[in-house]
């Protein structure tokens, strides 16, 4: 199923994101992870990809083929392109309709100085519009969008104009990076209004629980720490579980009123730690 049919059936839908592990032994990993994940019934679970090699490759196929067929959930795949070639791309592509996988995340990927960038996709829009192109209506196609702007925008104006190049290219929806403030959140949510990107935005929430997120997520991403959040992590940083539990109450609260606003759901990163979107799940299960 596609999911963009599901947010046609469901006011607000609720989705997860989870990142294939390291370890030789995967699928052993991710099956533990994704047994309490299934319990919290998301609508759909996107797994991301990294650039570089066949084996990002292949853990991101059996993962959502696991997803589909264990589950009974949709899968999203992720799917860089700043590093592959067309032939590369069909042969993905190929691969997904082959075992019957209808969704695809369609991202530009990260610059990375030690693998080589071939040039062919400069931007995710180039690749949706190829999907598209080899593969018709055939997928579900998702990308990205920045409510604080992509680190090498100029601003609000060249971020807006990047979104409507993709919808344009042929996305169906959007799922947003992580954010900590919701009121700029929905100011880019009507900035896209605005320029007709009539399709869902979905607003991206990841709880920090550790210390050690907070510069992290801030370098990679240029979050803005409001002062409320700032306050928590001041108060606690040398509190380990005390941080856990203000920073899940902290998202919880986004959560809530992102719904209450009529935010089209939630994309929850959950770091691979099911505690985390239990938590989530159970404090909106009358809401969603």
């Amino acid at each position: 199923m596609k999911v963009s049919d599901i947010y046609k059936e469901k006011k607000q839908v609720l989705s997860f994101e989870i990142f294939p592990p390291k370890k030789d032994d995967y699928l052993g990993d991710i099956t533990e992870t994704l047994d309490i994940l299934s319990e919290c019934k998301p609508d759909f679970i996107s797994v991301t990809f990294g650039a570089g090699g066949s084996s990002n490759r292949n853990k991101t196929i059996e993962i959502a083929k696991l997803i589909k067929s264990r589950y009974g959930i949709e899968p999203i795949v992720h799917l860089t392109c700043l590093c592959y070639d067309k032939d590369e791309i069909r042969e993905f592509v190929r691969v997904l309709q082959q075992e019957g996988l209808e969704n695809i995340l369609a991202l530009r990927g990260d610059h990375n100085p030690n693998i080589t960038e071939k040039d062919v996709f400069p931007h995710a829009s180039d690749l949706i519009a190829y999907i598209r192109e080899i593969s018709g209506d055939y997928f579900c196609i998702a990308a990205a969008c920045y409510p604080e702007n992509h680190p090498e925008s100029s601003g609000r104006l060249e971020e807006i104009r990047s979104l409507r190049a993709k919808y344009e290219a042929g996305a169906d929806l959007f799922l947003s990076q992580l954010f900590f403030d919701n009121d700029g959140f929905m100011a880019f949510e009507e900035d896209c209004r605005i320029a007709d990107i009539n399709v869902p935005v979905t607003p991206g929430i990841m709880p920090v629980t550790k210390a050690t997120q907070i510069k992290r997520m801030v370098e990679m991403c240029g979050a803005t720490l409001p002062a409320r959040f700032s306050r928590i992590i001041d108060r606690y940083a040398d509190n380990e579980a005390g941080l856990f539990d203000a920073g899940m109450s902290y998202a919880l609260s986004q959560v809530i009123d992102l719904l209450a606003s009529g935010s089209d759901g939630i994309h929850l990163y959950t770091m691979n730690n099911p505690v985390i979107a239990r938590r989530i799940s159970v404090g909106i299960k009358n809401i969603v």
